[in-house]
């Protein structure tokens, strides 16, 4: 057989889905990743990379189509850099999602550990309340091109919430209106960077424009459009970031129409939420997300829960009505704020808040004696720090819940919790990010006597 080279065509089935969402081809026991492609199909394809112990191609035909293959709802779909599973249905892309978190708990955690289920969602478009819009050349407002910062304009994302979209579009035509500049990650100059909309349940949103420099031309006009075109929205924020980057919010924030947070309901509690608070982007598969770690917890009313990166503090106050005590460390200070004023405002009197980095807050109230009887771990996508996974083990908890939105790092990190005498007893996954690669996973710990 002819060695895969650049340009080779060649036939194979796709025998499943890499971490990154590519259909998997063995060619002659080489491994080529294919996008778009779907599991059982046989497809001709094109060799469009070499690299060191593996291959990237292109589908030129596919002469026996998967019956869970269906024609993408998106226009973008391809292009923008979003969404991976437009192109199947929502059932294989479960199937896809749970085999990923079984993957990685197997490979990278060398753990046998069974992923009971995953939970798909009901409804699996227009669910994200926080959409994060780049802006690019011309006035453009819409998602990165696969693999490049170059920004595609969008007029409807099929997973943001229609506030969202409308209020992105109401950006782009402010702009082009009155020549507002855009920022150049390159040089450094232009104005406006990105456009960030938060929206909750009641269909009320927020927007902040996130520019290089303090203020803006027609702040008065912007604000108008805004409201004219989204009535429920709640306030527009102006928030200066002038460091040269990929950080999306820089640190200082200003308020040109209403207020600067947004009021949302998950779990029989309400939140208050500013812009940079961490809040999951799916509310309804959250509340099921969060049901899970509370189950996981197995809390009776008289245990002690740490919450390590507590964000504004849904996963602390979900627990707290299970807990005698609930301590929540989050690094983001304009989230405790918001954590401990969504305590008062529900009523939660066994709450308390501390901001810093989670390895310095897990190793100070080590050192002060606390022994919790519970620790929940909700990391940003990198996971945990080795020091964080010592700090949570020296404390000594009889349960630890991990959640986890990267399931390579989950596993690496409950791998070193195994070496620590943490046993993983139990694994489920649930799906926050319909359309899209990503998946959540929760691993229940158990310290071994």
């Amino acid at each position: 057989m002819e060695a895969l080279t650049y340009g080779t065509t060649c036939t194979g089935t796709v025998e499943g889905y890499s971490s990154e969402g590519l259909g998997v081809v063995r060619i002659n026991g080489a491994v080529v990743f294919v996008p778009r492609a779907v599991r059982g199909e046989t497809v001709e394809l094109r060799i469009t990379r070499v690299m060191k112990s593996c291959f990237a191609g292109e589908i030129v035909s596919i002469s026996d189509p998967s019956p869970e293959r269906m024609d993408s709802d998106c226009p973008y779909f391809g292009e923008c850099g979003g969404c991976d599973f437009r192109h199947m249905t929502y059932r294989e892309e479960l199937s896809a999602k749970r085999q990923k978190v079984q993957d990685a708990l197997c490979r990278i955690g060398g753990l046998d550990l069974k992923v009971e289920e995953i939970v798909g969602a009901e409804h699996p478009l227009h669910y994200r309340n926080k959409a994060q819009f780049p802006v690019g050349a011309g006035g453009a407002v819409g998602f990165f091109r696969q693999r490049t910062h170059e920004v595609i304009p969008v007029e409807e994302c099929q997973i943001c919430a229609p506030e969202a979209n409308r209020t992105a579009q109401v950006v782009q035509e402010w702009m082009r209106r009155y020549h507002i500049s855009t920022y150049d990650e390159r040089t450094g100059k232009g104005l406006v960077r990105h456009v960030f909309v938060r929206t909750n349940r009641d269909g009320e949103s927020l927007c902040c424009l996130v520019v290089n420099g303090r203020q803006v031309p027609r702040e008065p006009e912007l604000a108008a459009m805004i409201l004219s075109a989204v009535p429920k929205t709640a306030g527009v924020v102006l928030n200066t970031n002038t460091r040269r980057g990929n950080v999306i919010l820089g640190d200082r924030y200003r308020t040109i129409l209403g207020q600067d947070f947004l009021m949302d309901r998950l779990c029989g509690r309400t939140f208050r939420l500013s812009v940079p608070s961490f809040y999951q982007v799916n509310r309804e598969q959250a509340e099921i997300l969060y049901n899970k770690a509370v189950e996981f917890a197995g809390l009776t009313g008289t245990e002690t829960v740490l919450d390590l990166y507590c964000g504004a503090g849904t996963i602390t106050l979900t627990m707290a009505s299970r807990a005698k005590r609930v301590i929540g460390a989050e690094i983001v200070p304009e989230a405790i704020r918001d954590a401990e004023e969504n305590a008062r405002r529900n009523g939660v009197d066994n709450a308390e808040f501390f901001c810093g980095d989670a390895a310095d807050v897990a190793a100070r109230l080590e050192n002060e004696g606390l022994r919790p009887d519970v620790i929940t771990l909700d990391p940003p996508r990198k996971g945990l720090t080795p020091e964080v996974v010592h700090s949570v083990a020296a404390m000594g908890p009889e349960r630890v819940v991990y959640v986890s939105c990267d399931p390579a790092t989950l596993a690496r990190d409950v791998k070193l919790f195994a070496e620590l005498s943490y046993c993983p007893r139990r694994a489920v996954a649930v799906d926050l990010f319909p359309g899209t690669r990503h998946v959540e996973a929760v691993v229940l710990l158990h310290r071994m006597k």
